[in-house]
């Protein structure tokens, strides 16, 4: 298997969910995968590309056996760094008559479509042009040899069935009629195009299956066609397309336009755009747990048979089968995104999430050691879909209230409530012990002895504690600030709230 990214800007979420099917037939067949980076398009390299991509798949715990940044027998795996392997194939392909060059310039090209607006490279126009098949000989040689540029296209031969059997599609057949005589290679950067570079690296690399998006379907015919041409029909690899991801209303591919008009992002990482200096978001930065994006970027196309959702990655290799993923485009539903947020930060070790949420109460002022951290976590988690949504819901727990909720003291901070707190404070104070398992049923004997209601004794406290009616089970938090924060807290409300 290969994965062959394009460094011309950042890794949309659709290619990392193409990695992702790659990895996972790999792994449970017992293959390979290859990280090459397709560079041949030297007009449209972005510096910083190629790490953003490395960086990526660092973070999503995509892992390769061998490619750019890992090495093996197989190498270089930059396409840049190929030039001298893909010239002696070029030339194969020269001697053999199935390519020819052409010197056809831009400006003529361009005149030639403003004349015939369906106008297409092939057999029915290649004989109009400034190519090696209309030239005489002597000048072709000429031309080559004063430097003049040129590109070397592919002879298609028209009136042909070709067949693509497609793993996910089944049979499809195109007439080859339809194609264009492709560019493979251009004079002018002596790099190939995609299409010979990838047939000629899978060749040599023994790539045996490639898995990719929908989009590179027409291009199958071609590839199938310089297969026959090199006379490589025994080692060309099995293909399998996959669906588009759609927008989440439905219609159309899924575009960066989408995650911006809906607040969610298309990119694995946050990227700065070199050219305009326009950053766009992340799932990482966004707080995104990996694991949970690669969770639901599996079930994006793919259904495992059994109705699981939850799935760990040796899960997803054991039920991976191509026979199981769909041939229409997969709705990309950002909203169950964040339901896989919440499901694997309930998964993740406590210790973990307060190892990921300390800075951020750093930045808040606040130093916690990690264990008291944890035992936040512990009680807050199932509360969040996010780490940093740990602030908005737990503050209280490191910083005491300055205020308090008006819905919550306008609901328990009435009739009686300042007497509630203020004997039970007295109450606590003198108690023997202040460990919630063993406090909890002597208050409780204490309230039934005084014949209060517990709701309205115990939330008054809360709100004292917390500034309003929430949080965890009120002994754990009591617990966790302990019995002189409890007490400071609660007689601190009582001094500046209504005596009622």
């Amino acid at each position: 298997m290969r994965f062959a990214p394009s460094p011309t800007g950042p890794l949309h979420i659709g290619g990392v969910r193409t990695a992702l099917y790659n990895l996972l037939f790999a792994r449970q067949h017992g293959g390979d995968l290859v990280f090459r980076i397709e560079d041949t398009d030297s007009n449209r390299f972005v510096p910083g590309a190629e790490e953003y991509i490395m960086e990526a798949f660092r973070w999503l715990g995509i892992d390769f056996d061998e490619g750019v940044g890992i090495g093996g027998q197989y190498g270089p795996y930059r396409q840049s760094e190929r030039r001298d392997i893909y010239k002696q194939y070029v030339q194969q392909l020269l001697d053999t008559g199935r390519a020819y060059y052409a010197f056809d310039t831009p400006a003529e090209l361009e005149a030639k479509r403003a004349g015939h607006p369906n106008f297409q490279y092939d057999a029915a126009t290649r004989m109009e042009m400034r190519n090696s098949l209309t030239l005489p000989k002597d000048e072709v040689e000429a031309l080559i040899g004063g430097g003049h540029q040129y590109v070397v296209r592919f002879l298609i031969e028209p009136g042909r069935e070709v067949h693509v059997h497609d793993l996910i599609r089944g049979e499809v057949v195109i007439n080859s009629s339809i194609l264009d005589d492709k560019v493979l290679y251009k004079s002018a950067d002596e790099l190939p195009t995609y299409h010979l570079a990838n047939i000629v690296d899978d060749h040599l690399m023994h790539i045996t299956h490639v898995i990719r998006g929908e989009e590179w379907l027409p291009s199958a015919p071609l590839h199938v066609l310089l297969y026959e041409a090199f006379g490589w029909h025994d080692t060309m690899p099995r293909f399998a397309h996959l669906p588009l991801l759609l927008k989440p209303e439905g219609n159309g591919k899924l575009s960066k336009r989408d995650g911006d008009r809906l607040g969610f992002p298309v990119f694995p990482l946050e990227w700065h755009d070199p050219k305009t200096g326009d950053v766009s978001s992340g799932y990482r930065e966004k707080d995104y747990l990996p694991e949970a994006v690669i969770n639901f970027l599996a079930l994006l196309g793919w259904n495992p048979g059994n109705n699981q959702e939850l799935m760990t990655r040796d899960e997803m290799i054991s039920l991976f089968d191509l026979s199981r993923c769909s041939k229409a485009g997969a709705r990309f539903d950002y909203k169950k995104l964040i339901w896989f947020n919440h499901e694997y930060i309930l998964r993740r070790d406590d210790a973990d999430i307060a190892r990921a949420f300390q800075p951020m109460l750093k930045e808040k002022g606040v130093e916690a050691p990690l264990d008291k951290v944890t035992a936040m976590v512990g009680l807050m988690k199932g509360r969040v879909n996010f780490v940093h949504e740990l602030w908005d819901q737990a503050s209280y727990f490191f910083v005491a209230p300055t205020d308090y909720d008006e819905k919550s003291l306008k609901k328990w901070w009435k009739d009686g409530a300042s007497i509630y707190v203020s004997e039970l404070c007295d109450f606590i104070e003198g108690a023997t012990t202040f460990d919630g398992a063993a406090l909890e049923p002597q208050v409780m004997e204490w309230i039934a002895s005084k014949e209060w209601g517990v709701g309205r004794v115990m939330n008054a406290l809360r709100v004292t504690l917390v500034g309003a009616a929430v949080g965890p089970h009120i002994f754990a938090l009591t617990d966790f600030l302990g019995k002189d924060e409890t007490l400071r807290r609660a007689r601190h409300a009582l001094a500046v709230l209504p005596n009622v």
